[in-house]
């Protein structure tokens, strides 16, 4: 009997998916052999991430794969500044509110083709066209996805266009010679996992490492300013400032709350120069969990902090797994200890602000709250961009609840004090709450909340403060329009270059690709040997992300496949030995990180094919 016969040839035979995971999961409970049940299920969770990490739909691209345009196209002088890549793309901003835009954060998804791109996140360049020509900028990759014959990626770059006017940006991409750019940046990010601290020029942020929700806000507009905390008092470990999201059940009995989470079911965290994402997903906890955990609403909860502007974002969606009821589903509700404010906030549907509280025909057509201090003018207001119900609840006219319920209905109603108290206590904290659903609301399957919130931490001037927020609202629902134009639009008027620095740094240019093709080619003879007789190397394994040449010297940037796999020296040090073979390297530095995370999408063609995909 011969033991090499290969009865795993492809992906399918070598692992199960969900379906018999599922089956196998049924059979133990039916069994009680709960402990496999719950081996099963944590294998469950790994197989869905892949399954989604290889067909999940990335969305409709800002820019297609087959918008890309030869280089060959551009002016001469451009074309010579931008050497060594070979496709770009001509971009036209539009400002419309009349307001000039400064850092303006804009996030894009590209596509890009696959034959053409060894990397997206080595090789998208960013350039503003100016009255000297273009001028790279600063620029960000992140979430990089393949699918077919075609990457996907998302691109940021900050953008400066003046009221009522146009900027023109060119992109790139296609240089196989490119390295990692490693651009200055004003945000910094320390911490692992989702407990982060991130500061920027205008705040500093701390996530709680318990479940990564707020932590704590510091505005940095002065010295010895204000600490946005709970103090004491809240949800989490320590507590934190913004309690949503959460659901009570009918009873009422138990908040089901996101801040409950001893740690994160899920989560994502891109981190760069522009921007820190931090996203998390899951069903919420109850007071007494495990006892109960219930599927109803699932919450996915996402914040996004910026270098560049004051304000950072909240996203979030609350989704129905299944019909229930609930006394109040709340979407923004955040506690300030201390009592550090003295006055409140709040925006009409109009854009208009106004100080104190809404009177109460207003109560339910509040689009944006906030807390000010009359003295030091310190603030924070909560601008509410997009608030949702979608699905059958939305759709239906009629009620189609149970005896005691009512229809699922949005609530605009934000109720805040600076002044909050519990009973026979005095006051010790400002409070805003918005409850999406309320008086036991009956939610059907596949119905969706939908909120998106940006929180401006900045001085609330005596003398103009209210008109900024009004503007800051119009900004945020108007961000630049982002349009696909020719180039024969944008080089007008003078073609010539007025900058030292090309495109391309030292070990990017075209007469450094031969050396650093050389460089991969070797790192091809290095195999992860815990794949038998597959002979699957590091590079086609997607786990080298960067080649850096400066003269004869050369490091490496790499990474492993999961943080369950032996240290990479196990690999790191082959690799080094062979490149440090070649007759033009004097030096190898193998560099070795988690970020970002290794995926599928990495491989190559010829990695897909050892792995059997």
């Amino acid at each position: 009997m011969s033991y090499r016969r290969n009865l795993e040839p492809t992906w399918v035979e070598r692992t199960d998916d969900v379906d018999t995971k599922v089956e196998i999961l049924q059979q133990a409970l039916r069994d009680g052999n709960h402990e496999l049940a719950m081996g099963v299920a944590s294998s469950i969770k790994d197989g869905i991430a892949n399954e989604r990490d290889l067909f999940a739909d990335p969305g409709a691209a800002d820019v297609s794969a087959s918008d890309w345009v030869p280089v060959a196209q551009l002016p001469e002088s451009w074309a010579r500044w931008c050497e060594g890549w070979e496709l770009f793309q001509c971009l036209n901003l539009g400002e419309s509110t009349g307001q000039n835009r400064v850092s303006e954060p804009v996030d894009l998804l590209v596509g890009l083709p696959f034959d053409k791109v060894m990397s997206p996140g080595r090789e998208l360049r960013v350039a503003r066209i100016g009255s000297h020509g273009p001028q790279e900028v600063t620029s960000q990759v992140y979430g990089e996805t393949r699918r077919g014959s075609d990457w996907f990626a998302h691109l940021v770059f900050e953008a400066d266009v003046d009221a009522s006017a146009e900027s023109k940006y060119l992109i790139f991409c296609a240089n196989p010679a490119a390295e990692l750019p490693d651009y200055p940046s004003r945000i910094r990010v320390r911490g692992e996992g989702v407990g982060l601290e991130i500061e920027t020029p205008d705040y500093v942020a701390t996530l709680s490492k318990q479940m990564g929700q707020l932590e704590s806000l510091v505005p940095k507009w002065h010295l010895g300013g204000m600490k946005l905390a709970s103090h004491g008092n809240g949800h989490g470990e320590p507590p934190n400032i913004d309690w949503a999201h959460d659901y009570m059940s009918v009873g009422p009995f138990q908040k089901m709350r996101v801040t409950n989470w001893a740690e994160c079911p899920h989560y994502e965290i891109v981190r760069g120069p522009l921007c820190t994402k931090v996203r998390r997903f899951g069903f919420p906890h109850g007071p007494a969990h495990p006892l109960f955990t219930p599927t109803r609403l699932f919450m996915d909860l996402s914040y996004t902090f910026y270098s560049g502007v004051p304000y950072f974002l909240k996203e979030g969606t609350m989704e129905a797994a299944r019909d229930f009821c609930t006394l109040v589903a709340r979407d923004d509700e955040w506690y300030f200890g201390g009592r550090p404010f003295d006055g409140s906030l709040w925006m009409d549907e109009e854009g208009q602000v106004h100080e104190g509280k809404p009177p109460a025909e207003k109560a339910d057509h509040v689009w944006g709250v906030g807390f000010f201090h009359r003295e030091s003018r310190d603030s924070m207001f909560a601008v509410y961009l997009d608030h949702r119900l979608e699905g059958p609840s939305a759709e239906e006219s009629g009620h189609t609840g149970p005896d005691g319920t009512t229809p699922s209905r949005l609530y605009q109603n934000t109720g805040l004090t600076v002044d909050h108290a519990k009973t026979g206590e005095g006051p010790h904290a400002a409070v805003w709450c918005r409850p999406m659903l309320r008086d036991n609301a009956w939610v059907q399957t596949g119905d969706r909340l939908l909120q998106r919130n940006a929180y401006l931490l900045a001085p609330y001037l005596e003398e103009g403060g209210t008109s900024g927020l009004q503007q800051l609202r119009e900004r945020l629902l108007a961000p630049v329009e982002v349009n696909i134009v020719s180039v024969d639009d944008v080089a007008t008027g003078t073609t010539d270059v007025d900058s030292a620095q090309p495109l391309a740094r030292i070990g990017e240019r075209p007469a450094d690709w031969p050396r650093k093709r050389a460089l991969w080619d070797a790192m091809r003879d290095v195999i992860d040997d815990q794949y038998s007789e597959k002979e699957a190397n590091l590079v086609d394994l997607g786990y080298i992300y960067d080649v850096r040449t400066r003269g004869n010297d050369v490091k490496v940037i790499m990474t492993m496949p999961h943080r369950g796999r032996p240290m990479f020296e196990f690999l790191g040090k082959p690799l080094r030995a062979r490149l440090e073979q070649q007759a033009d390297v004097s030096s190898v530095v193998v560099e070795f990180t988690w970020e970002p995370a290794w995926t599928p999408n990495l491989l190559s063609d010829v990695g897909r094919e050892k792995m059997g995909l």
